[in-house]
């Protein structure tokens, strides 16, 4: 690593423009990798919900659908209406009345089974079908297109609508997002740097890591957009604790008397083994969330844990090029900083250890209760604002037809039509149900076979099956929603064993059945993984348990907060935030606990090194946790997007609770478990270094004066 070290502070010019170069193909990467907004599409393969929606799309071409609600319009207007959207790309089919029943055909004198379908009040409605999936690019240049064809008092609905509304409102937000994180945590940095051009320098050389983290997301062929949003904020929060060691070594290093070059060298060196400690707690933290089965967890955690490697990579390679090419304006532009270092915080905490560590224990069990009762959601409908279009189309199908959502009961084709009727007839009669459009409903209605369209006829079978559309009034995500699924899919089995029911309503029970899985299966993980790390580089037992649980502590009160005030958070919150907040605020405690470590080999007296090693670490601390908080609390302000805003706002106030846990929790831990950590460590008071280094010296004493005996002789 020294060899390196020289090198990079040699090269550094070579570095900075190697360095810019490669932004152009990060760039063109970061253009050319495709934004999921489809959550549901992140489902297992295997799970029935997905496999109906593979044989909606495979068999009937249907696996995308949006429903327009068209109020007080004529029928000629309308019909052209619809023919304008039919000629748009990515447009399979629209249907409505006219693909059954000649349009002069009066209202009043329609079946009841069929007019329905498409006719409450003074409204009827139209199903839109596309070519592509639901979250395809072709189907959401499609439904904008769609949107803009719309007349007045016409309104679309459905998650495909919402998804397309989703990328429009996503797109505009995003860069707010990172420019706002961006100025929040340059104004942090510049409280806790005593030079004024260093926060921009920071900033700077962590956004080449950014960028290089984006574009190489081309790799991946696609990420989702929780992730886009993400990946660029968190990276910039987490790794500036990097930046921040390597400039303070650096300074350290010069304090010595040491020449700017030869300081840096020495600054990399002896930081590169804290940057890479310090990283792979956080970086082991991110890939835990791959053992989620639900693949937005991969996806996270890949491009953040990538994103962590990248910033290690710049902050030991580019970063020291930067500092040392603006290395005069650096230290000629100072100012104080106004981060203290809380000397009198560690003399209380000291003073009052064991009511401390008493409280913090008992914190643990309400929260602990709360954290497991906080109410969660599990729909994209509920992140987004009331007046999305898309969204106000989904209540005016709610309104006018008292249609939330749509299932798709799919069948064998050997199941008879008199057997279908039968389900459709016992479907009906569920709670919630408002429509069902089946082929043998039009039979019915009383239409003769022969008059129904052959184009109709293949909406409903195709590919050796049956299907038909159910239209419920209750909403995905909820426990009539639940109830509603058993009992259908106990009616369709009763007549296929094979039968399956898709749609969101179907692949939302599958997600909230997942996430629970997946929210238990990633905490272990990220718990063991971060456990066996302290327990390696501190070589104890007891520390791993100590470590993990301060910082568990702030997650549970993180993650108990929106119990007792009533909110209402997204299913990935409960699964993602722990592990976040665990792996990249743990290293606040392994900072301190490294300090306390360091003050006791020195000699000191456990309470002593205490107190050294919080008010010391403190101002690194502060400076950490509040630039993570910024980052976060800046989406917070701007962002319209529920899911986003909440993720963003469980974060922010994850590091300033994981903040004010270590500085007033660890070090009460540390003073009261002291014997334990000594009993339980391999040579936690480094007395068996001392002693190898002492032998080792003797030995070379002792072999220097038989040189020199043999040399006299």
């Amino acid at each position: 690593m020294e060899r390196l070290a020289k090198w990079i502070v040699k090269c550094r010019v070579l570095i900075i423009v190697v360095a810019v170069a490669l932004l152009v193909p990060s760039a063109m990467g970061y253009i050319g990798t495709r934004i999921n907004y489809d959550i549901l599409s992140y489902l297992p393969e295997e799970l029935e919900s997905m496999q109906g929606q593979n044989c909606l799309d495979r068999e009937f071409g249907i696996a995308s659908t949006a429903i327009i609600t068209v109020e007080h319009m004529p029928v000629k207007e309308l019909l052209d209406m619809k023919a304008e959207i039919e000629q748009v790309p990515g447009v399979k089919e629209v249907l409505w009345q006219d693909n059954v029943l000649d349009v002069t055909v009066p209202t009043e004198m329609i079946p009841d089974d069929i007019s329905s379908i498409y006719y409450r009040d003074d409204a009827t409605m139209m199903l839109v079908t596309f070519d592509g999936g639901t979250s395809d690019d072709r189907t959401i240049s499609a439904l904008e297109q769609i949107e803009k064809l719309l007349r007045k008092d016409c309104f679309m609905g459905g998650i495909s609508a919402i998804e397309a509304d989703l990328k429009a409102l996503f797109n505009s937000e995003m860069p707010i997002y990172v420019l706002v994180a961006v100025a929040l945590s340059a104004v942090i940095l510049s409280l806790g740097q005593k030079s004024t051009l260093v926060p921009f320098i920071f900033i700077l050389g962590i956004g080449f890591a950014v960028v290089y983290n984006m574009g190489t997301n081309i790799f991946f062929g696609e990420i989702s957009f929780i992730t886009e949003a993400l990946a660029a904020v968190l990276q910039l929060a987490v790794t500036t604790d990097f930046s921040i060691f390597l400039l303070d070594r650096y300074d350290e290093e010069l304090g010595r008397g040491l020449e700017s070059q030869e300081a840096m060298a020495k600054a990399i060196h002896n930081t590169f083994t804290s940057i890479v400690g310090s990283s792979t707690t956080t970086i082991a933290g991110f890939l835990a969330m791959c053992t989620m089965d639900l693949e937005l967890g991969s996806d996270i955690g890949l491009v953040m844990a990538k994103g962590v490697v990248f910033g290690v990579l710049t902050t030991v390679i580019v970063l020291p090029a930067l500092l040392l090419f603006f290395d005069k304006p650096i230290h000629k532009y100072t100012h104080r900083t106004f981060i203290p270092q809380l000397t009198r915080t560690s003399d209380f905490v000291v003073r009052h250890r064991k009511p401390i560590v008493i409280i913090a224990l008992l914190l643990f069990i309400p929260f602990s209760i709360a954290q497991n009762k906080t109410s969660v959601y599990y729909t994209l409908f509920d992140s987004l604002p009331s007046d999305l279009p898309a969204i106000v189309g989904t209540d005016k199908m709610k309104e006018d037809f008292d249609m939330a959502t749509t299932h798709f009961v799919i069948l064998d084709d050997s199941v008879e039509g008199y057997q279908v009727a039968d389900i459709v007839d016992q479907i009906e009669q569920e709670k919630g149900i408002t429509s069902v459009v089946a082929y043998e409903k039009f039979l019915g209605g009383g239409i003769p076979e022969e008059f129904i369209p052959q184009s109709v006829k293949d909406i409903f079978q195709s590919g050796g099956k049956k299907m038909f559309v159910v239209s419920t009034s209750v909403k995905p995500g909820t426990p009539g929603m639940t109830t509603q699924l058993e009992n259908i899919n106990r009616i369709i089995k009763q007549y296929d064993p094979g039968a399956m029911v898709a749609g969101e309503g179907a692949m939302t029970q599958d997600l909230i059945t997942v996430a629970d899985h997946d929210f238990a299966n990633v905490s272990v993980t990220s718990i063991l993984v971060v456990f066996v790390i302290i327990a390696l580089v501190f070589k104890s037992a007891s520390l791993p348990v100590l470590l993990v649980a301060a910082i568990e502590l702030a997650i549970m009160i993180n993650m108990g907060i929106p119990y007792f005030t009533g909110s209402v958070i997204p299913f990935i919150s409960s699964i993602v935030i722990g592990t976040i907040q665990l792996g990249a605020t743990v290293d606040y405690a392994i900072l301190m606990t490294t300090r306390f470590q360091e003050e006791r080999q020195a000699g000191r007296e456990k309470l002593d090194a205490v107190r050294v090693a919080a008010s010391t670490s403190s101002q690194s601390i502060i400076t950490s946790g509040l630039t993570f908080f910024a980052a976060n609390i800046g989406v917070v302000a701007v962002s319209k997007i529920e899911l986003i805003k909440s993720i963003c706002m469980l974060l922010a106030r994850g590091a300033i609770i994981s903040m004010v846990v270590i500085l007033f929790v660890m070090p009460a831990i540390l003073a009261v478990c002291s014997g334990v950590i000594e009993r339980t460590s391999w040579d936690w008071l480094g007395k068996k270094k001392l002693a190898r280094k002492a032998r080792r010296g003797s030995a070379a004493a002792a072999k220097a004066l038989t040189v020199k005996g043999e040399m006299e002789g």
